[in-house]
Parts: structure tokens; C-alpha cells; sequence
């Protein structure tokens, strides 16, 4: 497998829509641009990155980091594909790719990166994944097939994403292909290019170890991006799946490098880390050689501090993950190495951040504002999925319920698509609105809302 290989089709837009490069933007670029103007981006803006409904100004929601991702992703992109497109100069002649394309391609892929995250962050995957394996939906899911079911009762954001950026229900219009991407986004975006079953959560392989594609999109996923860009099959005893294209440990490096870092600085404007822990653990990420201390030194406000320590940390962290990716690229082209950047780090530098996550979990991701929020979250969902899932199967008796459902999630081809539009009806929503429709159904207040 080659690089010309994998991008030969890579500018082809889902469904063969053809679309090339104009003067101003590549194919890559217009793809930025469509996500960034889609409504299921702009309601990243209102969904937990880790902190819900922040009070303060400085915290992330999944809108800001995903910029910041996007951001990151871009920079490591440039880098890697300018080391690649000197060391195969006839990628630029037999398919027509930049070294920008790189830069271009991988932001938009990170954009997308957490668009199919459902409320309340990843308490809102456990708590519809807990409503399908409960009594109350085994009437419900008793018809599906294996795969089906282990689709509802392991809820996936990253095959809720896909789903969201390459389906249009039939309903809403003749067109297909959701945001109709380039197939080149859309496999740099499929961190995980297999099915629900065979759970792998032990795979040692990065690609395996969660499943990124729900049946609805299987036959799409297989026929129309991974046989157009020649991605490798992986050889399991059931179930497809394929090894990822190489650009998605870019997109993996840039979330990894961010949630670590941008997490661990909220946890700060918080006040749940005081500032010479951050400070100390910032610096252990940064080359030491090559750190300017008397510039440090000028800078006045601890705020102003961490936003200098933070920016010089990603900037190191992005020169190392992309040195290791130019360093085995000829390893992950062709599957051999199948890792996250990140693990492959010197010791010391993945020890630092490792320490930096456990400080996360410990003050952060367990604190009682995260945790009142994530009951809140468990209590929710689980009560709108029974009303609208029933309601979907059943129109004529939940006749108010389907009427509140929006058409393009009315009906489906089947029980498991009609099940799913509801599902998705609900994933889709933001933490406000699932706390608002429940509040309306019910009749009741909230504690913390």
C-alpha cells in the first residue's frame, strides 16, 4: 500500500458528487467550511466537553475544543506532509496532493471529531447504552439481529458521527450523503472502521478497540469509502473491519494531545487545581533546552502564565507525535503499526502525561459538580428514549409524542432504523434541550439546572 494509492480517490465526494479544487480552496478545505456551517456542529456549542453549563468563560464546551482540535490537527498535518510529499514527489504529480491537502484534510476530520457525542459527554453514551440493556426496551430490541442490538447497547459517538455527516433520510430529500464530504474526511474521520460485534475492547490494536460504524452505514461505509480508497481489510472471524487511514493518528494525536492538556488547564479556571501543580506538570511536558525563561519570567498574571506553558506544551507535544509519525509513516501506510501516537512517546514525556490525566480524573472528571451532572444525565435520556422510541414504533398510540418528533427522524426502513432515528433524535440534542423536553414531558424541576 502507497500514498497514491490512498488518495487517488480521495477528492471524490460521497456518492461520486464531483467536485474539484477552484481557484481559493481544495476539496479538503471546502469540506472546513460545509462542517463548520452545519447545524450539527454549531450544537457542539451547548454539549459537555467536561464541565456542564460552566460558569466561567475560560472552560472548553465541545464546540471550542473542537476548534482546538481542528487547530492542532491542522499543524500536525502540515508537518507530516511536507516531510511526505518530499519523499514522494509523484503524489503531487499522480494525484494532485499538497502539502497543505494534509494540513487541510486532518482539521477537517477533527472538526468532526466529537460531532455524534451525545449529551452530558461520555456519562450520555453509558446512559443510552444502559437504557437499550434494560427491561424496559427488551420488548423493544427483541426482533433485531445480534448486530443490531449490540449497536443500541453499546452506544458509540464516533458511529453516531459518521451516521450524522453521511446519511440524509429519505424523507428530507433525493439527495444523498449527509454533508456530502470527501471521502478522504470521511475515512480520516472513521477512527474506528469496524462493526459493533466482535466487542474487542482488549484489542491491543488502536483501530479495534471500539467499533465506529453502525449497521445503517455498513454496506456505505464498505462500498462507497473503504473499496474507493483501498483500505485494508482486517481479517476477523466476524464482522468487517479495516485498518485506518494512516491521516486517523493524526486526528487521534490532536484530540489525545488536546483533551489532555485544555482539560487539565479548565480544571484550573475551575479552581480545582491550584496553579504550581499545573505549572510544574506543564513544564515536565516542555523541552527545557529551549524554553525561554526570561520571557516566562515578564509574564504577570498566573492566568497568563498557563496560556504561555500551555501553548509552548501543544507546540512540543505536536513536533513529537509528528516526528514519530514521519519516523514509521511507511509502518502505518501499509497497517503494520497500528498504535496511537501518543503511546508511542519517549517514556518519561508519556509518563508526564499520564500523571497529568490521573490529576484529571482525581480533581476533575470526579468532582461533584461532574458527577451531579452525570446522574442528572442517566436520569434524563433513559426517560426520553422510552418516549420517543415507542413513539416511533408506535405513532397511532403516542400520536402527541411522534408529532413532537421531527419528521426526518419519522419512521425508517425498519424496527432498528426506526429505533436508531429516534435514538439519533435524542443523541443529537444538546444538554439544555434534553433538559428542557424533559422538564416539559414531566412536569418537573431539575436539581442544577
Amino acid at each position: 500500500m502507497d500514498w497514491i494509492t490512498y488518495f487517488e480517490h480521495a477528492k471524490e465526494r460521497l456518492f461520486d458528487y464531483q467536485i474539484k479544487d477552484d481557484d481559493e480552496r481544495s476539496v479538503f478545505q471546502m469540506d472546513y467550511d460545509r462542517i463548520v456551517f452545519s447545524s450539527a456542529f454549531r450544537r457542539l456549542q451547548n454539549k459537555t466537553q467536561v464541565l456542564p453549563f460552566p460558569n466561567s468563560d475560560y472552560v472548553r464546551n465541545r464546540l471550542t475544543h473542537s476548534l482546538e482540535t481542528a487547530s492542532v490537527g491542522r499543524s500536525l498535518g502540515n508537518f507530516v506532509g511536507g516531510s511526505i510529499l518530499n519523499k514522494y514527489p509523484d503524489l503531487k504529480k499522480n494525484a494532485g496532493i499538497l502539502p497543505t491537502d494534509f494540513g487541510h484534510l486532518v482539521s477537517a476530520a477533527c472538526l468532526t471529531h466529537d460531532i455524534g457525542n451525545p449529551p452530558f459527554g461520555h456519562s450520555g453514551e453509558a446512559a443510552i447504552s444502559n437504557f437499550f440493556k434494560s427491561n424496559a426496551a427488551k420488548d423493544l430490541i427483541e426482533s433485531l439481529s445480534a448486530q443490531q442490538i449490540a449497536d443500541l447497547q453499546n452506544f458509540e459517538g464516533n458511529a453516531s458521527g459518521l451516521r450524522l455527516i453521511s446519511h440524509t433520510p429519505e424523507k428530507q430529500s433525493a439527495i444523498k450523503g449527509g454533508l456530502r464530504l470527501s471521502l478522504g474526511t470521511y475515512a480520516t474521520f472513521t477512527k474506528y472502521p469496524k462493526e459493533s460485534l466482535p466487542n474487542r475492547r482488549n484489542e491491543k490494536q488502536a483501530s479495534l478497540k471500539k467499533f465506529g460504524i453502525y449497521q445503517s452505514e455498513i454496506e456505505l461505509f464498505d462500498k462507497q469509502i473503504a473499496a474507493k480508497l483501498n483500505l485494508i481489510p482486517q481479517h476477523t472471524s466476524e464482522g468487517k473491519a479495516w485498518k485506518r487511514f494512516p491521516l486517523t493518528f493524526l486526528v487521534e494525536a490532536a484530540d489525545d494531545i488536546c483533551y489532555h492538556i485544555v482539560d487539565f488547564e479548565d480544571g484550573y479556571h475551575m479552581g480545582y487545581i491550584d496553579f504550581k501543580t499545573i505549572e510544574q506538570h506543564l513544564l515536565d511536558l516542555i523541552d527545557d533546552k529551549k524554553f525561554k525563561w526570561n520571557r516566562y519570567k515578564q509574564i504577570y498574571l498566573p492566568t497568563e502564565k498557563i496560556n504561555y506553558l500551555r501553548s509552548i506544551a501543544i507546540n512540543h507535544l505536536v513536533y513529537i507525535a509528528g516526528q514519530i509519525f514521519i519516523e514509521n509513516e511507511s509502518d502505518f501506510v501499509n497497517g503494520r503499526l497500528d498504535k496511537a501516537l501518543l503511546d508511542l512517546f519517549p517514556h518519561k514525556l508519556k509518563s508526564n502525561l499520564d500523571k497529568i490525566i490521573q490529576i484529571s480524573i482525581d480533581r476533575i472528571y470526579q468532582s461533584d459538580t461532574v458527577l451531579r451532572i452525570e446522574m442528572a444525565g442517566m436520569k434524563v435520556l433513559p426517560d426520553l428514549l422510552q418516549k420517543f422510541v415507542s413513539a416511533n414504533l408506535e405513532p397511532k398510540k403516542h400520536k402527541q409524542l411522534y408529532r413532537l418528533l421531527p419528521e426526518i427522524y419519522h419512521d425508517g426502513a425498519s424496527i432498528y432504523e426506526k429505533i436508531l432515528n429516534a435514538t439519533m433524535y435524542i443523541s443529537n440534542m444538546t444538554d439544555r434541550q434534553a433538559v428542557a423536553l424533559y422538564k416539559n414531558l414531566n412536569g418537573v424541576e431539575l436539581a442544577g439546572y
